[in-house]
């Protein structure tokens, strides 16, 4: 294994550390303490799960060392550590009002859906998968990070739901573009 794949499965790894911070703040704050501890905590942790993908990927490409396992895994590990703050964060309040809205997620699950639908549908049909990556996509990814550390920081005072409607749109746009690269590669 290479290094970069320990990194991912680093970030396998922080995804249920992240969750159980977030439920436990999230509790402290039901209960009327809202113990920040444990908020920047959770932040904390986030950060470095999300810094993670960024170093697996340079790491993979700077040193050439692009695994099968590691294709597999950095997919799988990016998605969980998103649903699993996006779920958490549109279920439990960090605050007054100061969630992820709910249609918002469920967004982030049919794209997820569509995108993972597609591949199986290429694959039953026994086309070559050949995932590209996208600009929309790299975007999509970048703006869901920033959507959930924009909740969980709590230091700016506009509603998450700026960054939540701006990710919106970039999600349909990203779906859109995968939806059109997977009918260019059945056409093939």
């Amino acid at each position: 294994m290479t290094p970069a794949t320990y990194i991912t499965m680093l970030r396998l790894l922080l995804v249920p550390v992240f969750a159980v911070l977030a439920v436990y703040y999230a509790q402290s704050f039901e209960d009327g303490v809202g113990n920040e501890t444990i908020r920047w905590w959770a932040v904390t942790v986030f950060a470095v799960a999300a810094l993670t993908d960024l170093l697996d990927g340079f790491l993979a490409r700077r040193f050439d060392e692009r695994t099968n396992l590691g294709a597999v895994l950095d997919p799988i590990a990016d998605k969980l550590l998103v649903l699993t703050a996006v779920i958490i964060l549109s279920i439990f309040q960090w605050g007054e009002d100061w969630s992820i809205p709910i249609w918002f997620t469920g967004l982030v699950i049919v794209r997820d859906a569509v995108i993972w639908g597609g591949i199986a549908v290429l694959h039953f049909l026994n086309h070559q998968v050949e995932i590209k990556p996208h600009w929309t996509g790299k975007a999509c990814t970048a703006l869901l990070m920033v959507t959930v550390a924009w909740t969980g920081l709590k230091i700016i005072p506009l509603s998450p739901l700026y960054p939540t409607c701006l990710t919106a749109v970039f999600l349909v746009l990203a779906t859109f573009v995968s939806i059109r690269q997977g009918i260019a590669q059945l056409q093939n």
